[in-house]
């Protein structure tokens, strides 16, 4: 049985995740950023846990201490801070702009430091891209510009740690039906739009994308690194069948 430390472990994502590494035994350190849901999810998960702002490299660096204390070692880590918008680039303003860099990118960046400094004895980190990062979608700026740095950064990352054995991958899901995702997905009209992009004819769930983290944290794959693994039905690969 492995240790992991899963950020933000209160999105969709990171709750299928928590509770797919529990069911097989697995023990967990999670954070969340509301002390509500994180102490429901620590009797949930049965796991200790802790309040964290994700863009703070200290906040980021002490959760890693913390993490590997209470669980003795650390084998893996995921981040599932995020946030969405669809908006063109000229309507974007440069809060929302440096708001989505700052959620996005140099969270994942904290972590990427982070284990940098405290995973020396190798270990699985696993950051969350996006399908919008690998294929022109229009109105997608600003999430594409913070995306794609998380690929690039994973990418470098491998490159710079693999000589303590440091694993870094990245899963980019095309659009999943979160809570992030609900001004979408709630809306009939724009759901349906979203679902004939996608090959495969609809959006994706929480514990699909799960999957592939779960996957990339496994100690099975422990010759897997630098790889981008897109949750996405085909959309930054396939085009939709036409129809005739």
């Amino acid at each position: 049985m492995a240790n992991y430390l899963i950020i933000s472990a209160s999105s969709d994502i990171g709750y299928e995740t928590a509770e797919m590494l529990r069911a097989k035994g697995h023990k967990i350190f999670i954070t969340s950023r509301e002390e509500e849901k994180l102490e429901i999810l620590k009797n949930k998960f049965e796991c200790e846990g802790a309040i964290l702002e994700a863009t703070n490299f200290t906040e980021v660096e002490n959760i890693f201490d913390i993490a590997i204390k209470d669980l003795g070692s650390l084998e893996g880590v995921v981040s599932f801070s995020g946030s969405v918008i669809l908006k063109p680039a000229h309507l974007t303003s440069e809060a929302e702009f440096f708001a989505t860099i700052n959620a996005n990118l140099t969270t994942a960046f904290a972590v990427v430091r982070a284990a940098g400094k405290f995973m020396k004895n190798g270990g699985s980190v696993v950051l969350l891209s996006s399908a919008a990062a690998m294929q022109g979608l229009a109105n997608h700026e600003a999430i594409a510009a913070a995306k794609g740095g998380v690929i690039s950064l994973a990418k470098s990352a491998a490159a710079t740690y693999a000589g303590q054995n440091l694993r870094f991958n990245v899963v980019a899901p095309g659009l999943t039906k979160t809570k992030l995702t609900q001004k979408i997905t709630s809306n009939e009209a724009s759901l349906k739009f979203s679902q004939g992009m996608h090959a495969l004819g609809r959006i994706g769930e929480p514990s699909e994308v799960a999957r592939a983290v779960e996957f990339f944290l496994d100690e099975k794959s422990s010759w897997i690194t630098a790889q981008i693994l897109g949750v996405d039905g085909g959309l930054s690969n396939v085009q939709p069948k036409a129809k005739i």
